[in-house]
């Protein structure tokens, strides 16, 4: 076997390490989720269906303060969960601890990652890859906040209250719930993750600086389409959920940016 191929599978066989201690870290973390999870569904997942949600209350005080009224305070959502699969209840405990799994062994995961980079690095390079890692546990963590604090809720109260016609009674199948939230909860972790993933794509030349000003005019347009197929038809909504990923676009554009000025150096 040359020395090329024996390197190839020597890194190989790190990165299957580093993926194994990964899993086993979602594992321990999904079962500590798993033997609480009761205090999961009815401080964090049923506790967005209360009133007194610090984001309804929060909103409220905004509608009372700027508007006057009670145009942005939200009422109890009042949804009937049902249960019509034999082991719907045990496969939403196993679905919402995987998630939280996932989420708290996420700082865990990208230690891992630097583990298995961080040979491979110059000593001017390392500095970059700490503050890149560090900058994507803090951009998840706020997608994560996002999704729960803000997108979450205003989902929830837009769904639950929006109606085809008086006849159709809104008896919700709890799976369904769980799984928007859980998904909402995620998906927003990822989505901030936007800018880490343009300074890679700059890093290997896929895209520029440039290219992503071109482009901001539509991107801003396609923001504000998929903010208003997300949240309710107000504008307020629409601003709430606008607001943050303008920002990441933005921040990506600085990102690739200061890539390109490294590269030059």
């Amino acid at each position: 076997m040359d020395q090329k191929k024996q390197s190839f599978l020597t890194h190989l066989e790190y990165l299957r390490w580093h993926l194994i201690n990964s899993f086993l870290a979602i594992i321990m973390f999904s079962a500590i989720c798993f033997l609480n999870i009761t205090n999961i569904f009815d401080r964090f997942i049923f506790s967005l269906l209360d009133s007194e949600f610090v984001t309804y209350r929060f909103l409220c005080s905004l509608s009372e303060k700027f508007f006057s009224d009670e145009t942005l305070c939200f009422s109890t959502v009042s949804l009937q969960m049902q249960n019509i699969e034999l082991a719907g209840q045990f496969n939403m405990s196993l679905l919402v601890s995987f998630v939280g799994g996932i989420l708290l062994a996420f700082p865990y995961i990208l230690w891992e990652l630097w583990l298995f980079i961080r040979p491979g690095m110059y000593k001017n390079e390392t500095k970059h890859a700490r503050l890149l890692i560090f900058i994507a546990l803090i951009l998840f963590f706020l997608g994560v906040l996002f999704g729960y604090y803000i997108l979450a809720p205003i989902s929830i109260h837009f769904f639950s209250n929006y109606q085809i016609s008086e006849q159709i009674i809104n008896d919700i199948n709890f799976i369904s719930f769980v799984k928007l939230i859980s998904k909402l909860i995620f998906i927003c972790g990822v989505i901030f993750q936007l800018p880490v993933i343009i300074y890679f794509l700059g890093r290997f030349r896929l895209i520029t600086s440039q290219k992503l000003k071109s482009w901001r005019k539509y991107a801003f347009v396609i923001i504000l389409i998929l903010a208003s197929i997300v949240t309710p038809p107000d504008v307020f909504s629409q601003i709430v959920i606008s607001i943050p990923l303008f920002i990441l676009y933005e921040f990506s554009i600085i990102t690739i940016s200061f890539v390109e000025k490294s590269d030059k150096k």
